[in-house]
């Protein structure tokens, strides 16, 4: 295939048609007629011989080569958007730009409210916040599909570069009315005795906690298995259950009818931290946005 000939737009369309999976809805998101996104489809058609889409009862489906496509063309497109970028002319007064941070919930919660409101400065900045498994979060970074990951111990490889953020704690949450929380402490028996809820998604959980207590012969009650942990306050207030989370957290969460406690056994601090590719070491946009994440979390610790 000669580069020359090809049409940088047909590949910004051919990224709208694989995400939609429908002309018209693709057209919309890149600011093409319906006729002119249907033009575009047949000349990607001729480009790759590939039918590309093909249309089912049920809509249009990509073919298997379609389904190859995706990741590289996603990264080919976002390499081309940062060559387009000067990075030395960087501002973040002017600038109009979207960062893409990998977060779980946990966080979100904590330092999301921190780190727009640092937008009053950066008009033109936004985010767009992905929560995505540890294996899939250090292949992002690799593949330039994130800018930056808040996470905890990633398993990384050297062209990945980190620095730590928060250090944190696993606490236990209960509603005020529950029948240990009058207590000034509560005991390890009472930990055990009474049941739990568990966010399953969690390596914090099992890491600072079940495998703490399975060393030591014992293991919780689970009757209730979240994937979320936002949805873990609202069900306290309603049941006698106990919840472990990270302490930052539980600050953010903290109403009235909620009470914390430190766990009755050890369980060391943990520390959440930032990682990035090493490829934008001197970046000024990624300074930039590695700073104002470290400023978010200035006065959390």
């Amino acid at each position: 295939m000669n580069l020359r000939s090809i049409d940088l737009n047909l590949l910004v369309a051919l990224d709208a048609l694989l995400s939609e999976r429908h002309v018209t809805k693709a057209s919309d998101k890149v600011g093409l007629s319906q006729p002119a996104m249907s033009n575009a489809l047949s000349r990607l058609r001729g480009m790759f011989a590939d039918e590309l889409l093909v249309r089912t009862a049920t809509g249009m489906k990509p073919t298997p080569r379609a389904l190859e496509l995706v990741d590289p063309l996603r990264q080919l497109l976002r390499q081309v958007e940062r060559v387009m970028q000067s990075d030395t002319a960087f501002d973040p007064a002017t600038t109009e730009r979207t960062f893409t941070i990998r977060m779980s919930d946990i966080l979100a919660c904590t330092l999301l409210p921190r780190l727009v409101a640092q937008r009053r400065t950066a008009p033109g900045i936004g985010f767009n916040v992905l929560h995505l498994p540890p294996a899939q979060t250090t292949d992002a970074l690799e593949r330039d599909e994130i800018d930056l990951a808040v996470s905890m111990g990633l398993d990384h490889s050297n062209a990945i570069r980190s620095d730590k953020l928060l250090v944190d704690r696993m606490v236990c949450m209960m509603r005020r009315s529950h029948p240990i929380a009058r207590k000034k402490s509560i005991t390890f028996d009472d930990f055990i005795a009474h049941e739990h809820m568990k966010v399953s998604m969690s390596p914090t959980d099992l890491r600072f906690v079940d495998d703490v207590l399975g060393e030591l012969g014992h293991q919780r009650r689970i009757v209730l298995n979240v994937p979320h942990w936002l949805v873990v306050p609202h069900v306290l207030e309603q049941a006698d259950l106990l919840a472990v989370m990270p302490g930052h957290l539980a600050t953010a969460l903290m109403d009235k009818d909620l009470q914390m406690f430190d766990l009755p056994f050890k369980s060391e601090p943990f520390s959440w931290m930032m990682y990035w590719h090493r490829r934008y070491d001197q970046s000024n946009a990624s300074r930039w946005l590695r700073e104002r994440v470290q400023r978010a979390c200035a006065g959390l610790n």
